[in-house]
């Protein structure tokens, strides 16, 4: 048997928007001293992966391509996030990003309309390539509209976070996972 991820029988993902969602947006967070967790965001990634959900994070990082911060950097955060949420007995399957956008300073990132930033699907679709899937019983948590559209196009369903507690809005929109 192959050690890949995708040879693993499929099951469901819980796919997160980052900034909104898995922390508060104050605009282009990418230093750790700017971020500051949601409520309840620990704790429902925790629940997830002990009911044995995978957990993805699809976030747009448009504040790469316009030279606010530098992939090194948002790739350090994401460190720090991890570190925190492996003290708090949970983890982070996949980082999925997008640092493209059609005004992007940067050339290596300037496009038109760009297949991974949401509301185009690509993070996600890349994601269920890479990743022993359940599709159907997958789903993605985002605060934007644009979040809820890539989660339609990719076939999977979509909720809108309407801020407050992560755990909280969890437990009432998935029932099945139990939540300690």
């Amino acid at each position: 048997m192959s050690d890949s991820p995708s040879a693993l029988p499929p099951r469901p993902a819980l796919f997160l928007d980052r900034d909104g969602v898995l922390n508060e947006d104050q605009g282009y967070v990418h230093r750790w001293e700017d971020f500051r967790w949601i409520p309840g965001a620990r704790e429902a990634v925790v629940a997830f992966n002990r009911a044995g959900w995978l957990v993805i994070v699809v976030t747009n990082q448009s504040g790469v391509g316009r030279g606010y911060y530098t992939e090194d950097d948002m790739h350090a955060l994401h460190a720090r996030m991890s570190e925190e949420l492996a003290q708090a007995g949970g983890r982070i399957d996949a980082f999925y990003f997008a640092p493209q956008h059609p005004k992007a300073e940067l050339d290596q990132y300037r496009h038109p309309d760009p297949p991974d930033r949401k509301p185009n699907p690509g993070m996600i679709l890349r994601a269920l390539a890479d990743w022993p899937i359940d599709r159907e019983r997958s789903i993605l948590v985002g605060d934007k509209v644009s979040d809820i559209d890539a989660a339609t196009r990719a076939g999977i369903r979509g909720v809108l976070f309407p801020g407050g507690d992560l755990k909280t809005f969890l437990e009432n929109e998935l029932p099945e996972v139990q939540f300690g």
